[in-house]
C-alpha cells in the first residue's frame, strides 16, 4: 500500500503523516527527507543548498525522481510532498494507492506557518507563502504540465481547517482499509 499526502505549506502534511506512521506502522519518507539527502550527498548545508536550488531545476527534478521511484519500488509506505500524488501516478498494476490532498484557506496556513517558525507579522508570512506558492506553481507547471489547483488525481481532499489531526489521520487509515 502506498498513501501520498500532498498539499500547500502550512495544511498540515507532515504532522498528519507522522500520525499515520505511528498508527499504521508503515514507513514515512517525505520530500523534505529527500532534500537533506541531497544536500549530504553534495556535502552542502540546507542554507546552501537551498540557494543552490533555486537556480538550479536539477534539484526539483531530483527530488521528484526519487518520489516516483519510491513510489513504484516500496511498500507499505506514507510519501508527503507538495507533488507526492502526482508523481505517483505510475505506480506496478495491482499496488494500491491512496491519493490524499489537505487543503486549508491561506489565512489558517498562514497562521500554522508562524506557529511552526516562531514568527510574528502576519503580512511578512504571508507575502512570503504567496510568493513561495506562485514560483512553485510557475516552476510545476513548466516542468511538469501540473495545475496544482486540479484536484482530479486525488482519491481524497480534506480541509484541515476545523479539524484535528487525529481526526484527519482516522479517515484516511479509514478510506485506506476498504482498499487493501
Amino acid at each position: 500500500m502506498l498513501i501520498t499526502i500532498s498539499g500547500l505549506p502550512g495544511t498540515g502534511t507532515t504532522t498528519v503523516s507522522k500520525i499515520l506512521k505511528e498508527r499504521s506502522g508503515m514507513d514515512f519518507i517525505s520530500s523534505g527527507e529527500i532534500f537533506r539527502g541531497l544536500a549530504e550527498e553534495m556535502k552542502m548545508s540546507l542554507a546552501e543548498f537551498g540557494k543552490f536550488a533555486e537556480s538550479d531545476p536539477s534539484v526539483d527534478l531530483k527530488i521528484d525522481r526519487r518520489q516516483q521511484d519510491l513510489s513504484q519500488t516500496r511498500d507499505n509506505l506514507i510519501l508527503e510532498g507538495r507533488l507526492a500524488g502526482y508523481m505517483s501516478v505510475d505506480v506496478p498494476p495491482g499496488k494500491p494507492v491512496l491519493r490524499i490532498c489537505l487543503k486549508a484557506p491561506i489565512e489558517t496556513r498562514v497562521r500554522r506557518i508562524m506557529t511552526r517558525e516562531g514568527t510574528s507579522s502576519f503580512k511578512f508570512e504571508m507575502d512570503k507563502t504567496m510568493t513561495r506558492e506562485a514560483s512553485e506553481s510557475i516552476r510545476y507547471k513548466n516542468y511538469y504540465k501540473i495545475d496544482l489547483n486540479d484536484m482530479s488525481i486525488y482519491d481524497l481532499v480534506i480541509d484541515t481547517n476545523r479539524l484535528s489531526p487525529e481526526i484527519i489521520a482516522d479517515i484516511i487509515l479509514t478510506a485506506a482499509d476498504e482498499l487493501k
